[in-house]
C-alpha cells in the first residue's frame, strides 16, 4: 500500500491514508486520511453512526480496512496485530474485571505481556498516582464511582506506556460536572506525559477543551479538520457547523438575501457567527424583537428575531453589558452585525 512521503527522519507519528472499511458490503469509512503527531491531541468529533469509533478500532488493529491503511513512524502496521501495536485503547464502559482489585485491574496486562512482579507493581503504582488514585490499589471495582473507575480504566492503558493512545467516548456516562473536571485534568495529564492521543467524542464542548486540532466526521468521512480557532472561525459545511456547536446557521434565497439583508451572492447557506454579533443601544443595526433572553454558563444569551429569521447570540460583558442585562421578551432593538460574521457553508 502506499502512504505518504516524509522526507525527514524525525518521529511522524500516526498516519492514516486512504482507509476505507465495510461491514457486510455497506461502507463506514470511506477513504480517511489522518495524521496525529507525536505528543499531538486529535479529536474525532461526529454523531452516533458516523465512523469515529469505527476509525479508531481500525487504527488499533481491531477492525480491517478493504483499502488504505495505518502506519506509524512510517511502518505499515497492516500486518501487526492490536497487542503488538503499542498503542492504548480505553472505552466508555471501561471493561474492567470485577473479580480483581483496581490494581489487579491495571496490572493485568503487563502481566500477560510477561513483565516481572517487581516492574509491574511500580508501573501500576505510576499509573495510579498518575490518574489521582493514589491508595485505591486494595479497592474492589464494585466500590468505585463512575469517575474512579474511567481513572482506572485510564490508568490501566497508562501502565503500559503506549505510544499513541486511543480513547472511545470515555467521559460519555458522566454526570456534566464531573465530566468537565475530568476532561480538564486528562487535556492536563495527556500535555504532560507528551502523549499522542486520538479522543472521540460528539460532545462539542469536550472537543474544543481538549484538542489541539480537531477532526469534524460525518458519512465515514472527514469532513473539516484543523485547530480549534480554525473550525470555529470556517467549519466548511453544515454538518461540521451544527457538530461544532454554531446556532445561526441561515439560508439564502437566490439573490443571497434573506431577514437580515444580502448575505451572499446567490442561494445556499451561510453562518452566521453568533460572537460577531450585539445589540447597539443607538440606531445603526436591524431592527429586530427580543424573543428570549437566558443565562447558558453564566453568560446572558439572547434570540432575538428578524421578520421570519431566529438568531442567538451571546450578550457582551462589555460596554453593552448593560443593554443585554435590561433586555426582555418583546423589546425592540437593533442587531448589528460586524464584519466578517458570515462564512460561507457547503450544503
Amino acid at each position: 500500500m502506499n502512504r505518504p512521503v516524509d522526507g525527514g527522519t524525525a518521529p511522524v507519528g500516526l498516519e492514516v491514508h486512504g482507509l476505507s472499511v465495510s461491514f457486510d458490503g455497506v461502507p463506514v469509512l470511506a477513504g480517511v486520511d489522518l495524521t496525529v503527531a507525536p505528543g499531538e491531541l486529535v479529536v474525532l468529533l461526529g454523531p452516533s453512526g458516523c465512523g469515529k469509533s469505527t476509525l479508531l478500532r481500525t487504527v488499533a488493529g481491531l477492525e480491517q480496512p478493504v483499502a488504505g491503511g495505518v502506519w506509524w513512524d512510517g511502518v505499515d502496521l497492516a500486518r501487526v496485530p492490536t497487542h503488538e501495536r503499542g498503542f492504548g485503547l480505553v472505552f466508555q464502559d471501561h471493561a474492567l474485571f470485577g473479580h480483581r482489585d483496581v490494581a489487579g485491574n491495571v496490572d493485568f496486562g503487563l502481566r500477560v505481556a510477561g513483565m516481572p512482579s517487581d516492574q509491574r507493581a511500580q508501573r501500576v503504582a505510576r499509573a495510579l498516582a498518575l490518574v489521582g488514585l493514589d491508595g485505591f490499589g486494595g479497592r474492589r471495582v464494585d466500590t468505585l464511582s463512575g469517575g474512579e473507575a474511567q481513572r482506572v480504566a485510564l490508568a490501566r492503558s497508562l501502565a503500559a506506556a503506549p505510544r499513541l493512545l486511543m480513547l472511545d467516548e470515555p467521559l460519555g456516562s458522566l454526570d456534566r460536572s464531573l465530566r468537565e473536571r475530568l476532561t480538564a485534568e486528562l487535556g492536563t495529564l495527556l500535555r504532560r506525559l507528551g502523549l499522542a492521543a486520538l479522543h472521540v467524542t460528539h460532545d462539542h464542548d469536550e472537543a474544543f477543551a481538549l484538542a489541539d486540532r480537531i477532526a469534524v466526521m460525518g458519512g465515514g468521512r472527514i469532513d473539516r479538520i484543523g485547530t480549534p480557532d480554525e473550525v470555529w472561525a470556517d467549519p466548511g459545511t453544515v454538518h461540521a457547523a451544527r457538530c461544532l456547536g454554531h446556532e445561526n446557521l441561515v439560508v439564502l434565497d437566490a439573490d443571497g438575501g434573506c431577514a437580515l439583508g444580502r448575505l451572499g451572492s446567490g442561494s445556499g447557506t451561510v453562518l452566521v457567527r453568533a460572537d460577531c454579533l450585539s445589540v447597539a443601544p443607538v440606531s445603526g443595526g436591524v431592527d429586530a424583537i427580543v424573543a428570549s433572553v437566558s443565562r447558558r454558563a453564566g453568560r446572558l444569551v439572547a434570540t432575538v428575531v428578524v421578520g421570519d429569521l431566529s438568531v442567538r447570540f451571546p450578550l457582551a460583558d462589555g460596554h453593552d453589558a448593560g443593554v443585554g442585562s435590561t433586555l426582555r421578551p418583546g423589546d425592540r432593538v437593533d442587531l448589528v452585525v460586524a464584519a466578517g460574521a458570515v462564512v460561507r457553508l457547503v450544503d
